[in-house]
């Protein structure tokens, strides 16, 4: 939501540009701003420099490639806030410690590299895309053609892969207090980006949001929103790489990718927006509209209710964070200590079970002391001697011993 920075003319990643240079100019010196420079001088210096020495005006020049590179690296620290004050404390190394973000111009990739890119965005990883300097030096010249996109209304269309088509919105000063929306949808789950643009002192335009789409349900969808109060935007693509390594991060990390719109109102006048073609191979289906927010005063009042919930909930992650890993640093303690001590009980077990096994009595004495006395344990008296058959005769009843009772009666009779 809301509307990112101009950051047209930026290409290839930032971080390769750090390691492929270890003798980094200072980015003031590289925009050749001094360091007291608005974020608006900065933004201009960049425009300039970037449409100098862009690839698509420079393809046989490898020197103004480096240069285009070196620029975009620059402008990628200055134009953040938080990178900004980073680099001006510690340098470099605060930067280079914190991470930068992946760009790159799909004009200049190749097929091969753009097939690349292209899977690794199918797979969820977030790469941003820069804008076609054709695109920017044609808006810059005033040569595009505009066409009018009224309040309330929508215009559907198919815009090709690195090229725009742009809208003329205009606005009464009632419209500009209520607030204006402006939002690009795609059944298609096209790849796209929703662009503003600023009228120049030249009769040109000058790129100033930014808004790429994202997928929501099974749509894509931009929006920019000047409702006068703070309208956050979404970008996945802020500690990407970091909540790759941890997992955890990519929950607490989450709302760190809240970036603010920075314009919050339009004036009253004509506006140009414009619809980007960001998908890797074909054309973008779209549907762009304006609305006034007068209408929608009821929305309006949850957006900054929803805002401001979001907000406090990224500051109480952030304390959550903090409480979160220092207790896991304690459970992982108290786990190991849990694994050693099992161990060490198994193992304690294990030795007192060898010990009380060696108190048996030594079998082979036992045996030996058998053969010695011939294997026999006679009782006095007691025939025991084996019959011819092998049996023991001392056990076995006789059938004339027997009493029997027929022939006891007899006699006494």
């Amino acid at each position: 939501m809301g509307g990112s920075k101009m950051e047209g003319g930026t290409s290839s990643s930032a971080a390769a540009t750090a390691a492929a240079a270890p003798n980094r100019r200072d980015p003031y010196e590289v925009l050749n701003v001094s360091r007291d420079s608005s974020d608006q001088e900065i933004k201009s210096a960049y425009r300039k420099l970037a449409l100098k020495y862009h690839p698509d005006k420079n393809a046989s020049n490898p020197e103004a490639s480096e240069l285009f590179k070196e620029v975009a690296y620059s402008y990628n620290i200055l134009s953040d806030p938080e990178k900004r004050r980073q680099y001006d404390n510690a340098g470099f190394e605060a930067i280079d410690a914190d991470g930068t973000d992946m760009e790159i111009d799909l004009s200049n990739l190749g097929t091969v590299n753009t097939m690349f890119a292209a899977l690794f965005s199918k797979l969820g990883v977030p790469i941003k895309t820069t804008i076609s300097a054709n695109v920017l030096e044609d808006a810059l010249s005033g040569t595009v053609t505009v066409r009018p996109l009224p309040l309330g209304s929508s215009v559907s269309g198919k815009v090709e892969k690195q090229s725009a088509h742009f809208f003329g919105v205009t606005v009464t000063e009632e419209q500009a207090q209520a607030g204006i929306i402006v939002r690009v949808t795609s059944a298609a789950q096209s790849k796209f980006k929703l662009l503003y643009f600023e009228q120049d002192n030249g009769g040109g335009y000058n790129l100033a949001l930014q808004e790429d789409s994202e997928k929501t349900g099974k749509v894509t969808s931009a929006g920019m929103y000047f409702l006068h109060f703070q309208v956050y935007r979404m970008d996945s693509s802020v500690n990407a790489l970091a909540m790759a390594k941890d997992p955890d991060a990519a929950f607490f990390k989450r709302l760190e990718g809240l970036q603010p719109c920075e314009v919050s109102e339009l004036k009253a006048g004509t506006h140009i927006f414009s619809v980007y073609g960001d998908n890797f191979f074909k054309t973008a289906s779209y549907t762009i509209e304006a609305l006034c927010a007068a209408t929608y005063e009821g929305t309006t009042h949850k957006l900054k209710d929803i805002e401001q919930q979001i907000l406090r909930k990224r500051t109480e992650l952030r304390q959550f964070e903090t409480e979160y890993r220092k207790a896991l640093a304690q459970f992982q303690e108290v786990t190991n200590r849990y694994s050693q001590e099992k161990q060490n009980v198994d193992e304690l077990l294990k030795q007192r079970d060898n010990i009380q096994s060696s108190f048996m009595v030594d079998r082979s004495v036992v045996f030996g002391s058998k053969v010695s006395n011939g294997g026999n344990s006679r009782v006095p008296g007691e025939d025991s001697s084996p019959g011819e058959d092998g049996k023991d005769k001392s056990t076995k009843k006789r059938w004339f011993n027997l009493n029997l009772k027929g022939s006891t009666d007899k006699k006494s009779t």
